[in-house]
């Protein structure tokens, strides 16, 4: 009888936390890179990177690896692991435990390189519903004008980064609201789109 009570209890999804995770860390981190919040902000960036972004999208990984989902769990795990890269090197290099002062082209072309990675990710969002489509490619776009706009020295193209990273972590944020809801109302409330064929 434990059993099968155990077998009816529905999963949660995983997804909605990495998601708001991924979602809320990007958008501020995004508004300081498009100019519009003061770049001191990184000190407020920095926890909420390791702990949110980065710990908590790595938890949400591991828990889309339990239900079996390989891209989420490869997207949350990376994703998490990116925003602890991050936090630690601005940590480190802010507490003048790594040098970073020739360590400019080699982060930009880590940015570049996170683009390829999101570019690959994107195409197995083809499969998916239509809003991780749309988080995936405003990401990897990102993360290439973020990576090109550092190495060039062209500020108006990390500038357009860090709007397009809004963009994404809205979309992100969107996501996970629309994820939480329609699992609380136990039917499709709010729209994330329809898979891909």
């Amino acid at each position: 009888m434990a059993e099968e009570i155990k077998q009816a209890r529905p999963e949660a999804n995983p997804a909605a936390l990495g998601l708001i995770c991924f979602g809320l860390t990007t958008v501020l981190l995004s508004l300081i890179n498009a100019g519009v919040v003061p770049s001191g902000g990184l000190e407020v960036v920095l926890p909420l990177a390791f702990i949110y972004g980065g710990l908590m999208q790595i938890l949400a990984g591991v828990l889309e690896a339990k239900v079996g989902n390989t891209f989420g769990m490869t997207a949350f795990v990376s994703y998490g692991a990116f925003w602890v890269w991050f936090a630690l090197l601005l940590w480190l290099g802010g507490m003048k435990s790594l040098d970073l002062s020739g360590a400019g082209t080699a982060i930009n072309v880590a940015l570049l390189l996170w683009g390829v990675f999101t570019l690959y990710m994107w195409v197995g969002t083809f499969k998916l519903p239509k809003a991780l489509w749309w988080i995936f490619l405003t990401l990897w776009i990102t993360y290439f004008l973020l990576g090109i706009g550092g190495l060039t020295g062209a500020k108006a193209v990390s500038h357009a980064g860090g709007w397009l990273g809004i963009i994404c972590g809205a979309i992100a944020m969107y996501t996970s609201f629309a994820i939480v809801t329609n699992s609380t109302f136990n039917r499709a409330v709010l729209p994330i789109g329809p898979r891909g064929g």
